[in-house]
């Protein structure tokens, strides 16, 4: 059977049980038409790149699908057709990752300001305008 990626995104203005019983609806709604949802992630209420239908945030939550294109393509009415979601996307995939989703690890990453041993920005600790070793003395210009 096929597998997909369903992502959808949720109202900001939903609580989280709001946002959770979406997922069993979209879950409900595969499983009634001989699909199987293997895993289901939610990400949180994350801010958006741009406004979308005046959200300037929503919920996120991601669903692992193995599904027929039938099924997909009613999942995808019935989402159409809610208002709490604002937007979502089915992608087809070859196989399902393995442990969590990248947005999920996205936290176990180090922070900016954890920088390796060059410091902060810029080229480190050497002087502005100070000649440089390693090329010849720039010529002074007439005026």
């Amino acid at each position: 059977m096929p597998l997909y990626e369903h992502v959808f995104l949720a109202r900001q203005d939903l609580s989280q049980a709001q946002v959770d019983a979406l997922a069993e609806t979209a879950t409900k709604i595969v499983e009634d038409n001989k699909g199987k949802v293997v895993k289901t992630e939610t990400w949180g209420l994350r801010t958006l790149t741009y406004k979308i239908q005046k959200n300037r945030k929503a919920h996120f939550v991601m669903l692992d699908i193995e599904a027929s294109g039938d099924t997909i393509a009613e999942l995808e009415r019935q989402t159409r057709m809610n208002e709490d979601v604002i937007r979502y996307m089915t992608v087809r995939v070859d196989a399902h990752e393995k442990g969590p989703s990248v947005m999920m690890r996205k936290s176990d990453r180090p922070e900016r300001s954890e920088r390796g041993e060059r410091g902060g920005f810029g080229g480190g600790d050497r002087d502005r305008g100070a000649p440089r070793p390693d090329r010849a003395p720039r010529a002074e210009q007439e005026a």
